[in-house]
């Protein structure tokens, strides 16, 4: 591909919020209060931002943490948070990468975005790609739940479906492998750009700048293990490293499926990868535990927490939420599980376990 120069589209802070260096600018709307003791009936001051994107979460703006209770954490000497992640403007953790890798990104007017996604990275690059006219395609794997396939359509981006499984070699194989050869080919003149979350460092700044400086500053510093699912890596990179350069003794676990044929969307099978197919923006050495976790046991978990706790996620949750509370029961003290996104893009996926 030809070197382009930086030019006129880029994706400068107007075009998708000032989310990344600054707490988004808000107006404040005082509500009338009711007089006499009642309390309980003040409301929280309400906020109005000019772009969804300013609504991106950072230290001053976390997503919430909601407890288990003991319903379905039995272990007296674990305290479980779930970091609820659904709770971002376009419903997933990658709302985190999708804005770091575009900031600053330069593309021409003839030039498109690509990449590859089993949903949540293409959903938020897409929902952002429209702020600026960008004409985005998104290579899915087939195994991707409809929900997901459907919300990109909604969105505008122009899929590209692939007939691989969820989990394919890296870099050749399967999603990722096609948009490689549209960016690289001579026959498309340089038109399509991609952020490439699987080598982007952006990918891992994301994280080390916003999601793990939240996870310290809501447990006062006080956690034990970090729990996270294995998929481009940028995750486990970003807050594990800023979690250990914290405290060295917060133990970082990755939960990986069972099986290169899963349908866990999102997670990637690491476990007999050779060198050159391990997700390279990823520091093996942060990892201090690795989990294996079925199909079957990740989509149980997820009914599990929306049965007795009222927790709607994904069944990627599912899969940490196994990890924490069925693997190793010795574990004490606090862990923080990421709760990628919702279970509404996967309904269909859980029919099989209803």
């Amino acid at each position: 591909m030809s070197t382009r120069p930086q030019s006129s589209r880029a994706f400068d802070a107007m075009a998708v919020g000032t989310a990344i260096d600054s707490v988004a600018s808000v107006t404040t709307l005082k509500p009338n209060l009711p007089t006499g003791n009642q309390e309980w009936f003040r409301l929280p001051e309400n906020r109005v931002v000019d772009s969804i994107v300013d609504l991106a979460p950072n230290p001053d703006n976390p997503t919430p943490m909601v407890r288990l209770s003991r319903r379905i954490n039995p272990h007296e000497n674990l305290d479980v948070l779930l970091k609820l992640e659904g709770m971002n403007p376009f419903g997933s953790i990658k709302d985190r990468t999708a804005l770091y890798m575009l900031r600053g990104l330069a593309l021409e007017d003839d030039q498109a975005l690509v990449e590859p996604s089993a949903g949540n990275t293409g959903i938020a690059l897409a929902a952002m790609a429209n702020a600026r006219n960008t004409p985005i395609e998104i290579a899915v794997p087939d195994g991707t739940p409809e929900e997901k396939k459907a919300l990109l359509r909604f969105l505008g981006a122009e899929l590209i479906e692939v007939e691989d499984e969820l989990c394919p070699l890296f870099p050749s194989e399967g999603a990722r492998g096609v948009v490689k050869s549209m960016v690289e080919s001579e026959a498309y003149g340089g038109k399509y750009v991609s952020p490439n979350q699987y080598e982007s460092e952006l990918n891992v700044e994301a994280h080390y700048r916003t999601t793990g400086p939240e996870i310290w500053q809501q447990t006062n510093g006080e956690i034990d293990y970090f729990f996270a699912g294995i998929g481009t890596g940028g995750t486990i990179a970003g807050v594990g490293r800023y979690l250990k350069e914290q405290n060295p003794n917060v133990k970082i676990v990755a939960v990986e499926p069972d099986s290169r044929h899963h349908s866990l969307s999102g997670l990637k099978r690491v476990t007999g990868l050779p060198d050159e197919h391990f997700p390279s923006i990823l520091d093996r050495n942060l990892i201090d535990e690795l989990v294996s976790v079925s199909d079957e046991d990740a989509y149980r978990a997820g009914i599990e927490v929306a049965r007795k706790d009222g927790i709607m996620v994904g069944p990627t949750t599912g899969a940490l939420l196994h990890a924490a509370l069925h693997v190793n029961a010795s574990r004490q003290g606090r862990a923080v599980l990421i709760s990628a996104d919702n279970a509404q893009k996967y309904i269909s996926a859980y029919a099989k376990y209803l």
